[in-house]
C-alpha cells in the first residue's frame, strides 16, 4: 500500500444479494493490498421493493457471523477481520432493526440510504417522474427522516449516494446546491454521535470524488465532525481499497490527521502520518 489508511470498513461478499464473490477471496484479495484489517458490511435491506434481477436484500446472520468466524481465526496471522452489517434505512424498520441489532455482537454498523419512499435511486425509474434536483433533495429529506427515529448506527453511509445514478451524476450538483439540508443532516449526525464514512465508490462510479463530495467532508469538520471511517464499499475483490490513496489526501485536506475504525462498537481513531 502507499498510503496510509489500512483498514476498508465497508466490503461485501456473497451474502450480500448483490455480490457473487467468496468471503475468503475478499479477504485474500485484502491482505494482498497489504491491509492490516477489513470489516465486512453485509446487506440488510427489509422491505426492499422488487427488482429487475429478483434479488432480495435479507440476510443469513447465523451462517454468515459462523463463516466470517472461521475465516477471522484462519487468517488471524495476516489481518483482521471484523463483523458488522450495513442497515437499509426506512422510517418504518425502525423497531425491526433495533431488535435485529440485538442479535450479534457487530463490531460495526452502517446505517445506509438506498430505499427513498419506495423507490431505489439505483434503477432508473426512480427518475421517470422526479426532475434531478427534486429528486437528490428528496433523497436528502429522506436520509433526515430516517435519523428521526433511529440512531443507532455508528455512521451514516455515503450520504450522497443518490448522484452516483442522477441523469447527470455529478454534473450539476454541489454541496452549495443543497447547502441547507446537507448542513442540517450534517449537525443532526453529530448531535447524535454518529458518524459519516468517506465512501470510495464515487471515484469508481467515475464521478472523481467520494460520497459524500469533499466539500460535504470539509463541512463536517467543519461542524466539530470527528468520526469518519473509509470503505471501498467493494463487492468484488479488486475493488477493495480502491483509491485510498486519494481517500487519504482527500481527508487531510478537509482537516483530518486520522481516520476511524470500530471494534466492538467503539472507535478508534488511527493516525494518517
Amino acid at each position: 500500500m502507499k498510503n496510509s489508511i489500512l483498514w476498508d470498513c465497508h466490503m461485501h461478499s456473497s451474502f450480500s444479494a448483490d455480490s457473487d464473490t467468496d468471503m475468503e477471496k475478499m479477504i485474500q484479495s485484502a491482505i494482498s493490498c497489504g491491509l492490516e484489517g477489513v470489516c465486512f458490511t453485509e446487506h440488510l435491506d427489509p422491505d426492499y421493493p422488487p427488482t429487475p434481477e429478483q434479488q432480495i436484500f435479507h440476510l443469513g446472520l447465523d451462517a454468515y457471523a459462523h463463516r466470517l468466524s472461521f475465516l477471522k481465526e484462519k487468517y488471524k496471522d495476516s489481518i483482521v477481520v471484523n463483523l458488522g452489517i450495513e442497515y437499509g434505512l426506512q422510517p418504518h424498520l425502525k423497531e425491526n432493526l433495533k431488535n435485529h441489532l440485538k442479535m450479534y455482537p457487530f463490531d460495526f454498523v452502517i446505517g445506509s440510504s438506498h430505499v427513498v419512499h419506495g423507490s431505489d435511486p439505483y434503477y432508473g425509474e426512480y427518475f421517470k417522474d422526479r426532475e434531478e434536483t427534486r429528486g437528490y433533495r428528496e433523497y436528502f429529506e429522506s436520509i433526515l427522516e430516517n435519523l428521526n427515529v433511529f440512531s443507532e448506527m455508528d455512521v451514516y453511509g455515503h450520504i450522497d449516494y443518490i448522484v452516483r445514478y442522477g441523469p447527470n451524476k455529478n454534473l450539476y450538483y454541489s454541496y452549495e446546491r443543497y447547502q441547507d439540508i446537507l448542513d442540517e443532516i450534517l449537525r443532526t449526525l453529530i448531535r447524535k454521535n454518529i458518524g459519516i464514512e468517506l465512501n470510495t465508490g464515487g471515484y469508481h462510479y467515475g464521478l472523481g470524488e467520494p460520497n459524500p463530495c469533499t466539500a460535504v467532508i470539509r463541512r463536517y469538520r467543519e461542524l466539530g465532525g470527528e468520526i469518519i471511517t473509509v470503505g471501498a464499499d467493494a463487492h468484488s475483490p479488486e475493488k477493495i481499497a480502491f483509491a485510498f490513496d486519494k481517500a487519504a489526501e482527500v481527508l487531510k485536506n478537509c482537516g483530518f490527521r486520522y481516520y476511524t475504525i470500530f471494534k466492538n462498537r467503539t472507535p478508534e481513531f488511527i493516525s494518517l502520518s
